[in-house]
């Protein structure tokens, strides 16, 4: 996967702790837990934005050791069901919670630990697997996406590409490496010899800033979720002449958020990229040139080098007219081989071929740029009426600078937020915008609305609110 002896010297992690990694302690280190492991096999790797858990996961993907990627606060109870189906050979975990796993440990290192399970290893791995990622939104659910070597590799060559990494990059650890997103900042920097900074201190916090400036971070990379929470923080305020490039993927950020860091990034010499992907995708399928952030302000961009592009209409042609909406299809070989929801589907080889079908539903303009309008499941039928889930929940937080997420059944909508004050208004400014009758609609508060790890929304818990009130 990566050639860290080509890097010598160069600090390849570095932690708020003031503890680093070089590239030749990198190779020699990965080397030793991958011999410890003895051989092709499956390993847990329970995740943390720390030395240990990066040390693990690059010695298992560079000895062909395929790594299924959890959060290391996994729900116990969730955790043992994943063991139980998936069968692993051994555990990487941190060392504090290795009472927590029924087996020995067989090496340690930079405080994690690989531990052996009793599990039997009675299924087949196929030659071409190389890395297991849940999807966003199959929290508690068995389900991950197998992509393969070639996957990623492809893939991480043409972030490179695009983003124009070198190793003076330093990118800061904002997403759990768990997450699509987060391992591939990982996968991207690693194949240019740049420096990971890692920390588990929140954004929030002083502590993450303090270690920004210190360590003279170049980059981090957001979802949407994250820029609305830098806005509320005042960000643009902010001195932090190391950085370069802020990076948005994980959604569609609000059009007019979009806007306000463009013009920030212009105004102070750095770069805003909107990315757009999918787990599916190894994961990454499209980006807005950090030229055009603030002229094509709301697009998702084009297709990375080597991907492709179109828009199928419901009848499974393709749409060659601007501004008429179909479902986005994207084709390249980063497109993963397919789903696994256990042990046994290891052995599968890839069934999707090059292509995928994203679910979301887009447009191109005249310029040939795409723009994400909403998923193919979140639209309803309210009074005869087709409403775009998606918009309305723009629509809600740009007018009260609120948290808001929508859900329903037909002629029913839920809408979501996290304040008591506005439950009307927001009512009555839904009816007014949809212009349908008010009864179509009903406010819900809740103390937080529940998001995966990487803050996407949960929908299906939503809908168990919705339901359980009727």
């Amino acid at each position: 996967m990566w050639n860290f002896e080509a890097f010598g010297e160069n600090t390849a992690i570095l932690d708020d702790s003031g503890a680093s990694l070089s590239y030749a302690q990198l190779a020699q280190e990965t080397q030793t837990i991958a011999e410890a492991a003895e051989g092709r096999c499956l390993v847990f790797v329970l995740c943390g934005d720390t030395i240990g858990s990066v040390l693990g996961y690059a010695a298992f993907m560079n000895a062909h050791i395929v790594p299924l990627m959890l959060n290391k606060h996994t729900d116990p109870e969730l955790l043992a069901n994943l063991l139980d189906t998936y069968r692993p050979k051994y555990v990487w975990l941190p060392e504090e919670q290795i009472e927590e796993i029924h087996g020995s440990a067989v090496c340690s290192a930079r405080g994690y630990s690989l531990v052996r399970t009793s599990y039997p290893q009675d299924y087949t791995l196929h030659d071409d697997l190389a890395l297991l990622l849940t999807t966003s939104g199959s929290t508690g659910s068995p389900k991950f996406v197998r992509q393969s070597y070639v996957n990623l590799l492809d893939n991480t060559d043409s972030i490179v590409k695009y983003l124009e990494i070198d190793g003076t990059e330093r990118p800061i650890s904002t997403l759990p490496m768990n997450y699509t997103y987060g391992v591939s900042i990982i996968n991207s920097h690693f194949l240019a010899g740049a420096c990971l900074l890692m920390t588990e201190k929140a954004m929030t916090q002083k502590e993450f800033w303090a270690f920004f400036r210190e360590a003279g971070a170049t980059s981090f990379g957001g979802v949407p979720y994250t820029y609305e929470m830098l806005d509320r923080m005042r960000f643009q305020r902010m001195n932090l002449p190391s950085l370069r490039t802020m990076t948005q993927a994980g959604g569609k950020i609000t059009p007019e958020l979009h806007r306000k860091f463009a013009e920030y990034a212009q105004a102070s010499g750095k770069k805003f990229i909107v990315m757009y992907g999918q787990c599916e995708a190894s994961p990454r399928m499209g980006y807005l040139p950090a030229d055009k952030a603030l002229e094509k302000s709301g697009s998702m961009g084009i297709a990375i080098p080597g991907g492709k592009f179109r828009l199928i209409d419901a009848d499974g042609k393709e749409i060659l007219t601007p501004h008429v909406t179909g479902e986005l299809e994207y084709t390249g070989k980063n497109v993963a081989m397919g789903y696994a929801e256990c042990a046994e589907d290891l052995a599968k080889g890839d069934e999707w071929h090059g292509v995928l079908r994203t679910g979301d539903m887009a447009q191109f303009d005249e310029d040939g740029y795409f723009y994400v309008v909403g998923r193919k499941k979140r639209f309803l039928k309210v009074y005869g009426n087709r409403v775009n889930l998606d918009e309305l929940d723009r629509l809600i937080k740009t007018e009260f600078a609120i948290e808001c997420a929508t859900t329903g059944k037909d002629d029913y909508v839920y809408i979501f937020i996290t304040d008591t004050e506005k439950s009307q208004a927001v009512k009555d400014f839904a009816a007014a915008k949809t212009k349908l009758n008010p009864k179509a609609f009903t406010v819900m508060v809740l103390p937080e609305l529940p998001k995966n790890d990487s803050g996407k929304i949960l929908f299906t818990e939503l809908e168990h609110y919705w339901r359980n009130s009727q």
